[in-house]
């Protein structure tokens, strides 16, 4: 059976010139890794891999592929296996967004999450349990891309000659990160036969030890970072750094913030590990004394990223962004009715209405409001016994349903008396005099009791 066209589909992707950025006196360019089918660079190896495997006679038919993924390997090697009727074993750290999970799944490959708080050696470490899952499951082949050499061989023979041809032969650094090191390898063999003085710049995210690395010449202890698919708190086995001569490590705010403005200046949908390079790239940039044109990866596409860092409320929660605090529990909020991110509905409304926002924007209670009043609240409890039992409909109206017995707290409040209304089962409704603020659930303290650690 032949291999469906969309394989033919991955690499050549674009080179587009950044120039709605101040680049000081260097001209950037980002090549549209987010274009490959899957939308990430990851499917150039992802190939490679598979077909070296098969040559080689370590996949047989009918077998089954098993990888540690941080999710864009993991989605290359989905759409392979799909498409070569492979099965396919995925272990993936918890921190990965419920996109890259869900569209895993929609592929057709089997994912086992496990902790992203461990580091190798730890059974539940993700490479660990992949490799150990490989040795217990019949006809397997793991993949290991931390140590196949197919991996950077895929971008020294495919990404690496496009730039070239792109850039007319006119290069002088490349910015690049760094998860299991394959394109930074398989980059600087290539240019290190075509263009030796073309620098090699590592964009790596604050926690990973690889900049430290390239700094200091030893591995410290790693942090912790949420940017996903670069960083590493050990240096890949296939990992060739000896060309790369600068290195910076940006913070994960710093990253998403890139990411999000190089989507409103530039258009580019960039996910958390192309802000990174995006941040480093123009740091880079901006310390250059003389004219050098600069390439960086648009690594994978920003549509995987929408719940988290493209998300308001979730960087809100995380800190990211600088909304305007008062020292009160109007902190506490993370969907402030002031900013236009609370889900409400009217008494009017009918339940399929309000149970259809529920769905949609994950809550599990909206207020109800009358004319920008306070007047309710529905939960899913009262959604579920008003429908449930009979008494009523989802045609019926909300106020039927919801409660008018509302707790509220001033801004002044203490922490203690949160703690008390929401020990008891029910959600804090914070109010401004009159004014309506938003609501604190148990996720809300605890976002704001880590923030402030």
């Amino acid at each position: 059976m032949r291999n469906p066209a969309v394989l033919g589909l991955i690499g050549n992707t674009p080179l587009v010139e950044i120039t709605r950025f101040d680049t000081g006196c260097c001209r950037l360019f980002v090549k549209l890794e987010n274009q490959n089918p899957t939308g990430s660079i990851k499917d150039r190896m992802a190939l490679a891999m598979v077909e070296a495997a098969e040559r080689d006679g370590h996949l047989q038919a009918g077998g089954t592929i098993v990888e540690a993924t941080a999710g864009n390997t993991g989605l290359g090697l989905a759409l392979v296996a799909a498409a070569k009727g492979y099965q396919l074993i995925l272990v993936i750290p918890d921190k990965m967004s419920q996109e890259k999970v869900l569209h895993l799944r929609a592929l057709g490959a089997k994912t086992v999450i496990t902790r992203s708080d461990v580091t190798k050696g730890h059974p539940e470490y993700y490479q660990d349990l992949a490799e150990k899952i490989a040795a217990e499951t019949p006809n397997a082949f793991f993949v290991n891309q931390f140590r196949n050499p197919a991996n950077p061989l895929a971008h020294e023979t495919s990404t690496g000659p496009e730039i070239w041809e792109q850039m007319h032969h006119e290069l002088d650094a490349i910015v690049v990160g760094v998860g299991s090191s394959g394109t930074l390898t398989g980059l600087s063999h290539f240019f290190a036969r075509v263009q030796p003085d073309c620098e090699i710049v590592l964009a790596d995210p604050e926690g990973s030890v690889l900049s430290g690395y390239i700094r200091e010449k030893q591995i410290g202890t790693a942090g912790s970072w949420l940017v996903e698919g670069i960083g590493e708190d050990f240096v890949p086995e296939i990992a060739d750094l000896t060309r790369v001569k600068k290195a910076y490590s940006i913070p994960d705010k710093e990253s998403f913030a890139a990411a999000r403005e190089f989507l409103r200046k530039e258009g580019i949908f960039g996910g958390s590990s192309s802000g990174t390079l995006f941040a480093a790239a123009l740091h880079y940039c901006r310390e250059q004394i003389r004219p050098k044109r600069v390439v960086s990866f648009a690594c994978d596409s920003g549509s995987k990223y929408l719940s988290k860092m493209y998300n308001d409320v979730w960087m809100a929660e995380q800190g990211f962004t600088s909304r305007a605090e008062y020292g009160d529990l109007r902190d506490l909020v993370s969907r402030r009715y002031q900013d236009g991110s609370v889900v409400t509905v009217g008494p009017s409304d009918t339940l399929l209405t309000a149970y259809n926002r529920m769905r949609i924007a994950d809550v599990s209670q909206v207020p109800v409001l009358d004319h920008g009043e306070l007047v309710g609240l529905l939960d899913e409890s009262d959604l579920l016994v008003r429908v449930q039992d009979g008494v009523g409909s989802f045609r019926e109206v909300v106020r039927a349903a919801m409660t008018d017995r509302l707790e509220t707290l001033q801004p002044s409040a203490s922490l203690d008396a949160v703690r008390k209304i929401l020990d008891s089962g029910k959600v804090t409704i914070v109010m401004e005099g009159t004014d309506f603020v938003g609501l604190i659930t148990r996720v809300d303290l605890l976002n704001y009791l880590r923030r402030k650690l």
